[in-house]
């Protein structure tokens, strides 16, 4: 008894010691981790190929695990991102991507989910990089009024941050973005949005109506083939354009589960949010379509993202599923940070982080 109770006293004082020295052991933990945090520049880090790493794999509903859509494409040393939703651009650092190394954004549409990272993006590349222009962001017709518009609303802030940091760190010509448009293509064609360094970027429409222009992009590069849905219902399209690509990240809508929530709303007197609810399955995708398309087009792996509603509670994800693993099995449900690694000129397909 008494041995016990020299070891109680014993980590009570240990604990008090700790305790009162937490501010300096933080201050050592902090002074080990910086360097790595601060240094991390993972496109560096990578092999030549193609990468893919979700910074949100989420839709408009807040979650924890699910910001924004928001999608990392590393080609060789270039740096893009497929829209940038809600935290997407804090993901993109947490992942090691420096936003000072993203060349441009492709943008699918613009409503507010794909788009309300921008500000945010732009500004970390601006005050973190070396860039002496404005951040490129390409789109179909409509992307100029909504660069014109993140421009106008960070007008001030560029001008404060050039004050305070001058040209060194916060060059004004670097400030902001710029529109780089594009026509959205027919149904059954592509159109050419990007050429560079061996990666060839191209638009293809999808069916996201009442919303148009809607697009995905194929990324292609070093024998490596990746397509991004963006927004849309099921599409004979996407399927065409997807024939054999390695990745098909592809958005998805559980109509099962937010028919739940339609049903919750009329039970708690929300006629509106029952309408949202009851609206939204008609211009997406579900779990099952996606994966059909992902079959019929003979791709190496489908990764889910944009997923609806969050999955939060366990077992969620194998309702959201929906037996969707049994009409094609080579699947991935996104959370953001999921990431995979296309080596060039290879066929493997590496999942290379799970989440973050």
């Amino acid at each position: 008894m008494k041995t016990v109770v020299i070891l109680i006293v014993l980590v009570a004082v240990t604990a008090a010691i700790g305790y009162s020295q937490r501010a300096p052991i933080a201050e050592q933990l902090m002074a080990a981790a910086l360097p790595a945090r601060m240094g991390t520049d993972q496109v560096a880090a990578l092999e030549d190929g193609l990468h893919v790493a979700l910074c949100g794999a989420g839709g408009p509903m807040p979650a924890p695990k699910a910001s924004g859509p928001c999608v990392v494409v590393v080609a060789g040393d270039q740096l893009f991102l497929v829209d940038s939703g809600t935290n997407g651009p804090r993901n993109l650092q947490v992942l090691g991507y420096p936003a000072g190394r993203v060349n441009g954004v492709f943008l699918s549409h613009f409503h507010s989910d794909h788009i309300d990272g921008l500000g945010e993006l732009a500004t970390f590349r601006w005050a973190t990089g070396d860039d002496v222009t404005p951040l490129p962001v390409y789109g179909p017709d409509g992307v100029e009024q909504v660069v014109a518009g993140f421009n106008a609303a960070y007008a001030q802030d560029f001008v404060y941050r050039n004050a305070h940091h001058g040209d060194l760190v916060a060059p004004s010509a670097a400030a902001g973005l710029t529109a780089i448009p594009f026509e959205a293509p027919p149904m059954g064609e592509l159109t050419l949005v990007f050429e560079g360094d061996g990666l060839v970027v191209e638009a293809l429409r999808v069916d996201h109506e009442p919303v148009s222009p809607a697009v995905g992009y194929l990324f292609s590069y070093a024998g490596r083939r990746v397509l991004i849905s963006g927004d849309t219902a099921q599409s004979d399209n996407i399927t065409r354009f997807a024939e054999g690509v390695d990745l098909l990240v592809h958005e998805a809508l559980s109509p099962e589960l937010v028919g739940m929530m339609e049903a919750t709303a009329k039970e708690l007197g929300n006629p509106i949010f029952a309408k949202i609810m009851f609206d939204v399955t008609d211009y997406h995708a579900s779990p099952r379509e996606a994966a059909e398309t992902a079959r019929d087009a003979g791709v190496g792996h489908l990764l889910y993202y944009h997923v609806v509603p969050p999955i939060i509670v366990p077992g969620q994800e194998t309702l959201w599923l929906n037996g969707s693993d049994e009409i094609f099995p080579n699947l991935t449900v996104g959370y953001d940070g999921v990431s995979f690694s296309l080596p060039a000129n290879s066929t493997e397909i590496i999942q290379t982080r799970k989440g973050l």
